[in-house]
């Protein structure tokens, strides 16, 4: 691949205007009206001013650095990459691309930034560069770093920044002075500073170093991927063009090799007692106090140990004079366990205030994810914590769900077990907060985009603005809880829909696999499902068993079981709304479709169940889970090599083989055909296009038709403009000959 390319903000056959555009295009011009939203808040230690990120339009994909003053209200751009770079535009390297992939960020220009706790330098990478802004003045200065630099951070003291590039950790002065490689990759295969693929793909870690709080050391992951399964991605397109080799963790074989170090400015260097063959996987890294406090797990998920590496050893009481120890002990705080899988909860492990450990626990008596405070559960029963978003004197900031798992609250746990509701109404909020001042960011579906307000003691000061571009339509949204599960499912019917006036296909729009849930109470969630709907159908989005927002039975329901359990689901939410529907929808004519576990599942549907569904189309599935990474296969399915049979009876290639399904049509010995699109991209680095690949070989040599459509250089992502486009109206076009022109023809595919 080439060393670099340059990010560009729309395609040059675009409309002139926003009028001109379809749905579809505007969707994939404001990547799904994300632009001009503010993102990535953060508050200065003092509570005196609040930093976002956002875009200056809701088309322009540049994003700029922003500054809300809460004395007086006032809003200003910090740091604008277009004044910034000039004409020559942004240039990201290959390396920057694959973390952004792994996050899932489309957008350019500043996408995440670092402020110290003064409140008076942030730092930021803009175009392989780091970059400081002085927050007084607004002054920006780009630093002369080595390499393509990679998450740059500013220590809390203001004095240093680190980078990651070309495999090294550097640090640099604010004043620019003093740049240096702390730690050098020994071989080619070892990285610093960086987080490892499963990490960033998998654990929501991101990161690959911990400033300490005093700015004078370190903590810094190394990974060395020399026992990583070696693939290569090529792009057939451009057969002059050789394969990228690409280490890739297949489930059962082996994953990098993580270790955790300690580095001082003035060139200490020492490995920390923390990873280890049987805790093979860092997965959090906090550092409030003294000494950081560290999770690592097991490889089967199912053990953990937390614990606080010692730094300062010679300060230790009994510690021997003389020279320093080779390594860094560690103190083991806490031991956690769990027979199905220890689930990862962002912000803990980490210490209050007061030095006690805060962390969660699945409580198997009230079926509840809860905060625990040294062992003691903290949180009330039935509410699921989702996320530790910060600690402070008063207590944790979280996010929850409580009786409604469609809603996601902002709530502070006091260190007294007390929980106070901040945010208002159901929708989706987040917070932050410091000193005096937070900020709570609400989706509700009574609102476009999302409302960002500023509160200082407790009192609203102004909200941050947002410019984000309007659908031009109000989704037409109806929640229901379906089936004996009561399965959280949202109705949309087309908006000129006349109740009872006809039947119409149904389209099941599912992602029904962990991490990710769609109904949710937000509008932007619905914007696709009602342009779906508007083209004939009654769209059903569905919940089930796996996703996550519940209880931790929900969640883990699915260990072993991918296919029937999720399956089922689906197939109860659609039986449940036809009961409630009888004269607007058609069983008859059922469509699925979806993406990434969605293209899994769609694909399965029309497999497993060809006597309910009548024509899917799966956007890069995972059709054999034995090519899927370590850490997500091995929590739901176990390791290939001790449980083979789990992973057959999750595969669609062996399903097309003739492996036994539950759920599966049980009878007939030749199952109708029904009509199946995949699209896969073909240089994807997660789901690779090799899933699509063995699917359709399986389905030919089974003599059952399918199509097949490659997506020359896309990856997981389709951020291309005009691709994101066509590839809607494709599937549009397909499910509407495969069900609405299926009306008055025979139905039962033979």
């Amino acid at each position: 691949m080439a060393a670099s390319s340059t990010v560009t903000t729309a395609d040059s056959a675009a409309p002139d205007t926003l009028a001109d555009l379809s749905f579809p295009r505007l969707s994939a011009r404001t990547l799904r009206f994300t632009l001009g939203e503010p993102r990535n808040v953060t508050v200065t230690a003092d509570g005196s001013k609040v930093l976002f990120v956002r875009t200056d339009t809701g088309t322009d994909r540049t994003g700029e650095l922003r500054e809300f003053d809460v004395a007086t209200g006032t809003e200003r751009v910090l740091a604008d990459p277009r004044e910034l770079l000039g004409a020559d535009g942004e240039q990201l390297s290959p390396q920057e691309r694959a973390r952004r992939e792994r996050a899932r960020e489309s957008a350019g220009g500043v996408v995440g930034y670092t402020v110290d706790d003064a409140g008076t330098l942030a730092a930021f990478a803009l175009s392989g560069a780091v970059w400081m802004c002085e927050l007084a003045s607004g002054r920006c200065t780009e630093l002369p770093t080595a390499g393509a630099v990679i998450d740059p951070r500013i220590d809390p003291t203001g004095r240093t920044v680190a980078y990651a590039a070309d495999g090294a950790l550097r640090v640099i002065g604010v004043d620019g002075r003093g740049d240096r490689a702390l730690v050098e990759p020994e071989t080619e295969t070892v990285v610093w500073g960086q987080a490892e693929f499963v990490a960033a793909e998998e654990m929501d870690r991101f990161r690959g170093y911990w400033w300490a709080p005093d700015g004078t050391s370190l903590l810094v992951e190394r990974y060395d991927v020399a026992p990583v399964p070696l693939w290569y991605l090529a792009d057939p397109a451009d057969p002059a063009r050789p394969p990228t080799p690409h280490r890739y963790p297949v489930a059962g074989s082996a994953d990098a090799e993580v270790s955790l170090w300690h580095l001082t400015l003035d060139g200490g260097k020492w490995p920390v007692a923390a990873t280890s063959e049987e805790f093979p996987y860092l997965t959090r890294v906090s550092w409030t106090g003294d000494d950081p406090v560290v999770q690592v797990l097991s490889r089967d998920q199912r053990r953990a140990r937390v614990v606080q590496p010692h730094l300062a050893q010679r300060d230790r009481p009994g510690m021997p004079a003389g020279p320093e120890p080779t390594s860094r002990t560690a103190r083991l705080l806490a031991e956690q366990d769990d027979e199905i899988w220890l689930e990862l909860v962002a912000g803990v492990p980490c210490l209050a205030p007061d030095g006690r450990l805060l962390t969660t626990v699945d409580d198997r008596n009230t079926d509840t994810r809860r905060l625990v405070l040294d062992g003691a559960p903290l949180s009330p029963p039935g509410v699921q914590i989702r996320a530790v978003l910060s600690v402070d004197g008063a207590g944790a900031l979280v996010q929850a769900s409580a009786a409604d798992p469609t809603s996601v609250e902002l709530l502070r746990v006091g260190w007294d077990g007390g929980v106070t509701v901040l945010s208002s109404g159901p929708g989706v909020h987040h917070g932050v907060c410091a000193g005096d001042t937070l900020v709570i960011s609400s989706s509700t579906l009574e609102a476009d985009g999302s409302r960002v307000t500023v509160l200082a003691g407790g009192r609203g000061v102004g909200t941050l603005s947002r410019t984000a571009e309007s659908a031009g339509f109000v989704p037409q949204v109806t929640l229901l809880r379906t089936g004996e599960r009561e399965l959280s499912t949202a109705v949309l019917f087309p908006r000129n829909h006349i109740a009872g006036s006809a039947r119409l296909p149904v389209l099941m729009a599912p992602y029904g696999g962990p991490h990710v849930q769609l109904v949710l109470q937000h509008r932007r969630g619905f914007l696709q499902p009602q342009y779906l709907a508007d083209q004939g159908f009654c769209v059903i989005v569905a919940d089930g068993r796996g996703t996550p927002g519940r209880s931790p039975s929900w969640e883990k329901a699915i260990r072993d079981e991918f296919a029937s359990v999720t399956l089922a689901d689906q197939v109860d939410a659609l039986a449940a709304v036809a009961q409630q529907y009888p004269d607007d929808i058609d069983p008859g004519r059922v469509g699925i479709l979806g993406w990434s576990y969605g293209g899994y599942l769609s694909a399965l549907a029309v497999l497993a169940r060809p006597d309910v569904f009548h024509a899917a189309v799966a956007g890069a599935p995972v059709t054999d889970w034995e090519l899927y990474d370590t850490f997500y296969t091995e929590r739901y399915l176990g390791h290939p090599a001790q449980q083979p049979e789990v992973y057959r009876r999750n595969s669609l290639p062996d399903l097309v083989s003739g492996a036994a399904l539950p759920g599966t049509v049980p009878s007939d010995p030749v199952p109708p055909n029904r009509p199946l699109l995949i699209l896969h991209g073909m240089v994807d680095d997660n789901v690779v296009v090799a899933h699509t690949l063995r699917l359709s070989s399986a389905l030919l040599a089974a003599g059952r038709p399918h199509s097949v459509l490659p997506l020359t250089g896309v990856t997981h992502m389709t951020p291309q403009e005009v691709v994101a486009e066509n590839l809607l109206n494709l599937q549009v076009d397909f499910l509407r000959r495969a069900l609405v022109e299926r009306s008055g023809q025979q139905r039962d595919g033979r």
